[in-house]
């Protein structure tokens, strides 16, 4: 995805491998020297930024990763879900710690990004342990219609298409405009419906959440400028979103806050997960914290969209 929006965004692959590691969700091996340092240096941001609008870069990233970790798994574990594509995985420890989980029971997974970044994931994958036949970390263009790279071509080699197959984007679709999350969303949509349960899961911002509290039009700037680009905010409420999806060819929709998607342990622990010092160790300040009253919960901005499209949908309605 060479000139892409994509190609800005290396940084944030590091910076988020360092905050899946320190609280507890990743294997050491995630951790990358530029991330710590990345990490380390945001620390005086982060605490203004909590001061100022109750939510940091790290609580938003625990909230949406855990959200769609467990979407996830309720699926798989349904037995609607038996293939996954996550897009621009970078250093997201979810490929490796489902298939850890599931990888026995049948799960086939894909990692997807930028060649660079895909060749650093196979190495980092396998100075853990050898890696899982159906574990595979590929080269996705999801800007190309048609090529070896696309998201078609990529399913047509790896994929079973009487299996439902679930794609995570995470933290990529802010970096694009409108027109071009749009059309990505619909290539998804385009692609999923062949089989016979499709599961689309990825993070927005509304316009009305960021607007709504103070603070955080700073922190959204401040965020498009560590990623080196401009965060979109494509829509002004979920319920926009929601009619996006839908029109882009998804069967049903739904745009809730991330912690919407999280049982009550789970958001007492990663509302406070940011809340100690620089000093904390990996995995303490996530674990055994106290949680932030409602109102400090609902600072976090950020919203996942759960869409369903598929042969099995197709059938069933009226």
């Amino acid at each position: 995805m060479a000139g892409d929006p994509s190609a800005r965004i290396s940084p944030t692959a590091h910076y988020t491998g360092y905050v899946w590691y320190r609280h507890g969700l990743a294997h050491p091996a995630f951790e990358t020297w530029p991330g710590r340092l990345l990490y380390h240096g945001m620390r005086p941001f982060m605490r203004v930024s909590r001061a100022v609008s109750g939510a940091t870069l790290d609580s938003m990233l625990l909230f949406r990763h855990r959200a769609i970790d467990r979407l996830l798994q309720e699926a798989i574990e349904r037995g609607e879900i038996g293939q996954v594509v996550e897009i621009a995985a970078g250093l997201s420890p979810r490929g490796y710690r489902f298939m850890k989980r599931y990888g026995r029971a049948g799960l086939v997974y894909v990692e997807s990004d930028l060649p660079a970044m895909c060749a650093r994931k196979r190495a980092l994958l396998r100075r853990i342990g050898p890696l899982p036949g159906r574990h595979h970390v590929v080269e996705v263009d999801a800007l190309a219609s048609r090529g070896r790279h696309s998201l078609a071509a990529v399913g047509r080699r790896l994929f079973d298409l009487e299996r439902g197959t679930a794609i995570v984007v995470e933290g990529l679709l802010n970096y694009f405009d409108r027109a071009t999350m749009l059309a990505v969303s619909q290539r998804i949509a385009d692609f999923l419906a062949q089989f016979p349960d499709g599961l689309y899961l990825t993070d927005l911002y509304p316009r009305s959440t960021v607007a709504d509290l103070p603070g955080l039009r700073l922190f959204v700037a401040a965020l498009s400028a560590f990623a080196r680009g401009r965060v979109h905010l494509h829509f002004d409420r979920p319920a926009a979103a929601e009619q996006a999806l839908l029109r882009c060819g998804f069967d049903a929709a739904q745009v809730r806050p991330a912690i919407d998607f999280l049982d009550p342990a789970t958001r007492s622990a990663y509302d406070a997960a940011d809340s100690g010092t620089a000093d904390d160790g990996p995995g303490q300040s996530a674990v055994g914290s106290p949680g932030l009253p409602d109102t400090r919960e609902y600072a976090c901005p950020v919203a996942v969209a759960r869409a369903r499209v598929g042969r099995a949908l197709k059938r069933i309605s009226p």
